[in-house]
């Protein structure tokens, strides 16, 4: 069954939801682990959707946050320069194609190096807006980031639609009072209010005040 959604604005995560980088955040995050002799499904529980510094918190939480700054910006270098097996989720060229004569943003935990290698290794087109780490002090599932956002864009929360794919971004937009269509397999455990596997799901329909999106 198709459903039409009425909507001002579109705001999208990247990593799970525009690009598939799942092999190399795990390969990264699980070595990173190691050494701490962490469990390695707890790690893979944590650091989807989060901030590295975030991340490094909730799984170390005894250890000094300045730590976790250099590290995650370690981190952020490594993963700049390791796009090896990142690939687009299916339809997410066609969708930025698609949402581009409309206000649209992505907001991604990743930094503004990290999204542009990411974006570029699955050769789709930046968004002209983009709310990057650099821009906000707090990480998903703060909803800080997507309100950004909304504001930048000149759109009310509730006339945004996210897509996401990650508990934390999920909660995040929720938090900002915003409706969420959930991206990929482990979305539909998160509550979104709409569900697709991928973006070959969704349509952009130019309507006479804007535009609409279809799912199913």
């Amino acid at each position: 069954m198709t459903e039409t959604i009425r909507a001002r604005a579109v705001l999208l995560d990247m990593d799970g939801t525009l690009v598939d980088s799942t092999a190399v955040v795990e390969r990264l995050w699980l070595a990173w682990a190691e050494p701490h002799g962490l469990d390695r499904e707890h790690v893979l529980s944590v650091v989807h959707g989060r901030q590295g510094h975030q991340s490094m918190a909730i799984l170390l939480p005894e250890r000094d946050h300045e730590i976790n700054l250099r590290e995650n910006q370690e981190m952020l270098t490594t993963e700049a320069s390791d796009v090896d097996g990142i690939v687009e989720i299916p339809g997410a060229g066609a969708f930025l194609a698609a949402i581009a004569p409309f206000p649209h943003a992505i907001v991604t935990s990743a930094d503004v190096a990290l999204m542009n290698a990411r974006m570029g290794a699955a050769e789709l087109a930046v968004p002209e807006l983009a709310v990057t780490a650099e821009r906000v002090s707090a990480s998903k599932p703060d909803p800080e980031g997507f309100l950004l956002g909304a504001s930048l864009l000149g759109v009310e929360p509730a006339d945004c639609v996210v897509f996401e794919d990650s508990g934390a971004g999920i909660q995040a937009a929720h938090a900002a009072g915003m409706r969420v269509i959930g991206i990929g397999k482990h979305a539909g455990a998160h509550s979104p209010e709409y569900h697709i596997a991928d973006l070959t799901a969704v349509a952009v329909v130019p309507t006479d005040d804007g535009f609409e999106l279809r799912v199913g």
